[in-house]
């Protein structure tokens, strides 16, 4: 706690907010005076806060949590302080992790899921190094959900129409907006990198640099709180949703991920002359052979799977290449020192932790089972058959019937995991659609 304790003082702090990352990769905690912070209290939750679904409900199934309902205590890290930079007093946000009482990590907490498979890492001598890019939207505010969502109005007092990847103007639209997010995302360490124009209109992307994925992981948990907080102070909602307008492209959080040697520090994707190495080919085998299985992950919204359709700038497939964007796994050309691989399917609606875990733990089977991948693909795969699941209720199925996937992220995660995404499915179902009422209510 010293790093903590100093940190409260050099900062003046007041209130401390203790947040602990939910199964959805929503916010849940207290907010704390910080004299009751630095007495020592343990917090506590209870542990089925960590799979409350994304509208409020749990799982039927009490297995996951115990029919008493336990609480769970919630443990500072001391690495994971920053400050709230939009609140009116000084107030600072630390991510805990979670334990029961005996001391044991909560199975179902996504930063130990994550932490479980660095470990597998750690023990083979391999360290994971990520760089996530993260897609979202700019959109006007929108009190009324039955409305379509709108891009909002930049400097020029006009929405932007058409598309403008890359633009500069388009961009300069929103400087204000954009300034504050650069100088708030500077008072957290966050560390972003560039800020780009996607195809959408009024979609962006912000890359971050290469790093630790537990840290990558926390910094893209506080950066999606960080960019909503902003846009609201600008009049206007920023939105994660993986496929928020129906004529736009969706939003995906790419993440490039390499394995360097934990002495040498030697990407262990190239051999000493340069080339490929065989855990290279391995590591994508890996991937194409479990992506599937983990989707509900990689897609964990009915919304999600609106993204991945084709010719809509979002793979369908886990088919792979150099530097052809149109495949699930894609890698970018670079010298061997650099050598990785870029995962294209994850949305930017999924959880960072589990994002993060379900793509190194696919990488982790491919390379420790020495599976072959398939030939690299060179023409535009939008053109070659659907392999990734349709549908959230499908990749829940697939996920569930995984032994690799469960012995991995852990049996009772995955129990815990698909149940809520379970439930999920099943109150979208219910919900009758307007489309079914404009095209079926009187011609059926």
């Amino acid at each position: 706690m010293d790093k903590i304790t100093d940190f409260l003082r050099e900062h003046r702090i007041t209130e401390v907010e203790c947040v602990v990352p939910d199964m959805t990769g929503i916010a849940r905690g207290k907010i704390i005076p910080r004299a009751k912070f630095e007495a020592g209290e343990n917090m506590r939750l209870p542990a089925a806060v960590l799979f409350q679904t994304v509208n409020g409900d749990y799982p039927e199934d009490e297995s996951i949590s115990g029919v008493t309902d336990p609480d769970m205590i919630c443990v500072p890290d001391e690495d994971a302080i920053r400050l709230v930079p939009w609140a009116v007093d000084p107030t600072c946000q630390v991510i805990h992790d979670c334990v029961h009482f005996d001391g044991s990590p909560v199975e179902f907490a996504p930063r130990h899921v994550l932490r479980s498979v660095l470990a597998l890492y750690k023990a083979r001598g391999w360290k994971p190094v990520v760089a996530p890019e993260l897609e979202f939207y700019l959109v006007d505010v929108n009190k009324n959900p039955d409305i379509p969502l709108q891009p909002p109005v930049g400097r020029s007092g006009r929405a932007e129409v058409g598309h403008q990847a890359y633009s500069i103007e388009a961009v300069n639209e929103f400087d204000p907006l954009f300034e504050d997010i650069y100088d708030y995302c500077e008072a957290q360490n966050l560390e972003v990198d560039t800020l780009i124009h996607e195809v959408g209109a009024a979609q962006m992307e912000i890359n971050f640099l290469h790093g630790d994925p537990l840290d990558l992981a926390d910094r893209v948990f506080l950066f999606k709180r960080t960019v909503r907080e902003v846009a609201l102070r600008h009049n206007m909602y920023a939105t994660f949703m993986a496929k928020p307008m129906e004529n736009e492209p969706g939003s995906a959080m790419h993440i490039h991920q390499s394995i360097v040697d934990a002495e040498t520090g030697e990407n262990i994707f190239s051999d000493a002359d340069g080339k490929e190495s065989a855990l290279f080919y391995h590591y994508i085998a890996g991937l194409q052979a479990y992506v599937p299985a983990l989707m509900p992950i990689f897609a964990p919204f009915v919304n999600s799977y609106r993204r991945l359709s084709r010719f809509t700038a979002a793979p369908i497939n886990i088919q792979w290449g150099y530097d052809n964007r149109t495949v699930g796994l894609r890698v970018p050309m670079s010298g061997p020192a650099n050598r990785r691989v870029e995962n294209r399917i994850a949305g930017v609606d999924s959880n960072p932790y589990l994002a993060i875990a379900a793509t190194l733990a696919a990488g982790y089977l491919g390379m420790v089972q020495k599976l072959d991948p398939t030939e690299p693909i060179s023409t535009d795969a939008y053109n070659m058959p659907y392999e990734l699941p349709r549908n959230l209720e499908s990749a829940i199925t697939l996920m569930r019937a995984s032994a690799d996937v469960a012995g991995v992220l852990g049996q009772t995660f995955v129990d815990a995991y698909t149940s809520v995404k379970e439930t999920e499915y099943e109150a979208f179902f219910r919900v009758i659609s307007s489309w079914e009422r404009r095209h079926l209510l009187l011609y059926v």
